[in-house]
């Protein structure tokens, strides 16, 4: 997948949880390697070590306490080909579009992008497929591109839930409604994140935005690349055969881990088995897998047998949270099929899926 050759990368929003998330990842990277770290005009100027809150239970990765954090300014990363952005959707968008101007590679955690009709929205062990719109996205820019793009990765529910669904739909063929129940953990907020006084003893049955999200996302992550009426590409939402999701989002006392409650009606009738669901969800494998991808997991999908499991505090880190656990797979009265899904949403649910991404853009030459 790899010429061998390493692959200069920054990070912008370094000293956030989620720029954290990077470093960490990256700093063990086989062939990225940390060259540029940006944040606020506050933190710029200063050792890494200095002009970060680190919050991660690994301690500051020796190859950055001492590297001097940047501005988050193109000319302030030459030398890089990709950039992850792990910056606050209050900032996110310009600062994202004008790296993609310079010929920046930027795969972003940020919601900014995601409706784009021409940036990928790719949760990396579900649909790679869509890279084939980045041709298209930088012929469409003003003036046109040659090396630059932006990838964005989903919300860290929707992707915790996309991928059983697309192993179902592999299998089964279309979806045609589904229900989801989610328990999301405190730091899908960031930190500080939401105040101890209200999670402590509690849960918070609304989270702003995130069932919008997850009711959309679903639908251009699980959708196809089609042409339109113009002969350009488009995302098809799905439309071939309609989907209808209903989210309900939670926010509940856990660190890390989202688990989510999900129920599915196939289009097939009959519906599958729970058993033949189960084969299904352990069978999958993702294309990141296939093509080597040193961060995809080897199992996408662990499907639990025990009547308790998935559970965050047991679960989330397997695979170092880079696939998801399903559970408790049945038959569902209303609909068809009803299981539990665990995702680490710090992991998978945020910078890994961005960092596979950028993987996947090498193997298939994006890059």
């Amino acid at each position: 997948m790899h010429e061998g050759r390493k692959i200069n990368v920054g990070v912008l929003g370094a000293t956030g949880t989620v720029g954290q998330r990077f470093i960490a990842l990256l700093s063990e990277h086989p062939f990225f390697v940390l060259h540029a770290l940006g944040a606020s005009q506050r933190s710029a100027g200063k050792p890494y070590a200095r002009a970060v809150t680190w919050k991660q239970t690994k301690y500051i990765p020796a190859v950055v306490r001492e590297v001097v954090v940047k501005e988050c300014k193109p000319e302030c990363f030459r030398g890089c080909e990709i950039v992850f952005s792990g910056l606050d959707a209050d900032v996110a968008g310009p600062i994202e579009e004008a790296f993609r101007r310079a010929e920046f590679a930027v795969f972003s955690n940020a919601k900014n992008h995601r409706r784009d009709p021409n940036v990928p929205l790719i949760v990396p062990l579900v649909n790679a497929s869509h890279f084939s719109m980045i041709p298209q996205q930088r012929s469409l820019h003003n003036p046109p591109l040659q090396k630059g793009f932006i990838v964005t990765n989903a919300n860290c529910s929707t992707t915790g839930v996309v991928i059983p669904l697309a192993a179902l739909e592999k299998a089964f063929g279309p979806i045609e409604s589904c229900m989801i129940t989610t328990m999301q953990a405190i730091s899908g907020a960031g930190y500080p994140g939401v105040p101890s006084l209200d999670i402590i003893d509690n849960i918070v049955p609304y989270i702003g935005g995130e069932e919008e999200k997850m009711e959309w996302e679903t639908l251009k992550i699980l959708g196809g690349v089609s042409e339109g009426e113009d002969g350009r590409k488009i995302f098809d939402m799905h439309a071939r055969q309609p989907l209808r999701v209903s989210a309900q989002c939670n926010r509940v006392p856990v660190i890390e881990g989202h688990t989510e409650c999900v129920s599915v009606r196939f289009a097939r009738r009959p519906p599958p088995s729970p058993q033949q669901v189960r084969e299904a969800l352990q069978a999958y494998t993702s294309d990141a897998w296939t093509m080597s991808c040193p961060s995809a997991p080897r199992h996408t999908i662990f499907v639990h047998e025990e009547p308790d499991r998935p559970q965050p505090r047991l679960d989330r880190d397997y695979q170092s949270g880079a696939g998801v656990n399903v559970g408790r797979v049945r038959q569902c009265p209303v609909l068809d099929i009803k299981f539990v899904v665990l995702a680490n949403n710090v992991a998978i649910g945020a910078a890994t899926s961005s960092i596979v991404n950028a993987e996947l853009a090498v193997c298939k030459g994006v890059i």
